[in-house]
């Protein structure tokens, strides 16, 4: 998320004293004439006085970028994948970005809790050879719940989403990350992360039945549910102007339990760069 600071604008002490004044001699020729009826003062507006426009509540960054990454979820091909980018915030409680919609609900004291509406992506046989056989996962829409306590530059989070049809997924997501401005236009992140998936997520994504394997020639498989990944990753954010910016991130996702062991996975390493370009409204 992108944050702005806000400037505290204070009226200036002649300024003050002079309106000062002036109600106060205004009251006292008001007295004098015997005047029963007070006329009250119009509120003073500060943004009258002031140079500087007040600031939306609402930011907008819109362009595109790449990433490189495996081709499934367990290859050892990688592709580059061109992504527009659109990243839409409403004050501190609403956030749109190429993952989907999140709506935070509550936050206090360095906690808070959020809903989002997403998707996922799937998977489709003709992605790759190794796929061939083993059919499709349709694309389908998700709705998760996050939980994040922030301190000091550190944020520890849980999430859980869950896919409505399609692989019919529950996945849950316990890490922590950590982001400091190292200048006033760079900041750079750390994070890491393990991700765990219920029986009919690694069905679908790493299970091989008897119809998939007479089709496909790789061995019937039956995964379970458990921690299936753990992730690191490491990001940079550097201001190139007021309104221009780029984003790169590396990232690295090991496979572990029965996803690693699946007859679909090559390759258990599952690493990726990405990197973005955008510009600020």
């Amino acid at each position: 998320m992108f944050i702005f600071s806000r400037t505290d604008k204070r009226l200036p002490g002649v300024l003050y004293l002079a309106l000062a004044l002036t109600g106060t001699t205004s009251t006292a020729l008001g007295a004098d004439a015997g005047s029963t009826d007070q006329i009250p003062e119009p509120q003073f507006d500060e943004e009258r006085f002031t140079n500087e426009p007040a600031k939306p509540d609402w930011s907008l960054i819109v362009g595109a970028g790449a990433v490189y990454s495996p081709e499934y979820e367990g290859s050892r091909d990688f592709k580059a994948t061109p992504i527009p980018l659109v990243l839409f915030t409403y004050g501190e409680w609403l956030e749109i970005d190429p993952t989907g919609v999140t709506l935070k609900a509550f936050e206090r004291n360095g906690f808070s809790l959020s809903g989002k509406v997403g998707y996922e992506i799937g998977r489709d046989e003709d992605d790759h050879k190794r796929l061939k056989g083993l059919g499709d996962i349709d694309f389908a829409a998700t709705v998760g719940a996050r939980a994040a306590y922030t301190w000091n530059g550190l944020e520890f989070y849980a999430a859980a989403e869950q896919t409505i049809k399609g692989s019919e997924s529950l996945i849950g997501t316990l890490g922590v990350e950590y982001s400091a401005p190292v200048t006033e236009r760079l900041i750079l992140g750390v994070g890491a992360e393990a991700i765990a998936a219920n029986d009919k997520h690694m069905k679908a994504y790493f299970g091989v039945s008897g119809a998939q394997s007479a089709a496909s020639g790789l061995p019937e498989y039956k995964a379970k549910a458990g921690i299936k990944r753990v992730n690191v990753s490491a990001s940079g954010r550097y201001l190139l102007s007021e309104n221009w910016l780029v984003r790169g991130e590396a990232g690295l996702g090991v496979l572990t339990g029965d996803a690693a062991d699946s007859p679909i996975v090559e390759k258990k390493m599952q690493p990726s760069v990405s990197l973005f370009v955008g510009y600020k409204f």
